[in-house]
């Protein structure tokens, strides 16, 4: 049986982690343990620089998985040429989160002016999520717009559509 086990890259400001796709079974304990040991900064991350590395890198098409999160549409707005450079060649999906704080503070009522402007505000946030998702599927970009805890069965129903329409 022939497998492959896929290539990781973590990315902000540098490359942190390039693991290129092995076909050892194992090679999914060396992915685990790199994900694992990932440092979060809160920083803008260097998209040119990813472009430029994946052009490098890998040169078939594949699918990749991009997980980010963009929080406004200006941020997106910024990075979409890369975005748009990174789905020529390859089926791009940008995966982001759903912040269900905010899910929770949409659905409480309001019972004074304070709560009202938190809502109005925590559902500006929410539109403007589904807004960056539709914005980068009018470019062709496939998207996932998930709760954490949806993040699995989301992302496998993603590739099996993409599967299941021939885009591999």
């Amino acid at each position: 049986m022939d497998y492959a086990i896929n290539s990781t890259l973590a990315f902000s400001k540098n490359v942190e982690t390039f693991l290129p796709a092995v076909q050892k079974i194992t090679h999914l304990n060396t992915i685990l343990e790199k994900l694992y040991n990932i440092n979060t900064e809160f920083t803008d991350s260097d998209f040119v620089l990813l472009y430029a590395t994946l052009k490098r890198k890998i040169n078939h098409r594949s699918l990749l998985l991009l997980y980010t999160n963009f929080e406004h549409i200006s941020t997106l707005k910024r990075q979409l040429p890369f975005l748009l450079a990174m789905a020529k060649k390859h089926v791009l999906v940008v995966i982001f989160f759903e912040n269900t704080e905010l899910e929770e503070l949409i659905t409480t009522d309001a019972v004074d002016l304070q709560t009202f402007y938190h809502k109005t505000i925590a559902e500006k946030f929410v539109l403007e999520k589904r807004l960056m998702q539709k914005e980068l599927q009018q470019f062709g970009i496939q998207t996932i717009l998930t709760k954490p805890e949806s993040l699995t069965i989301n992302t496998i129903n993603k590739y099996l559509e993409i599967k299941a329409r021939g885009l591999l």
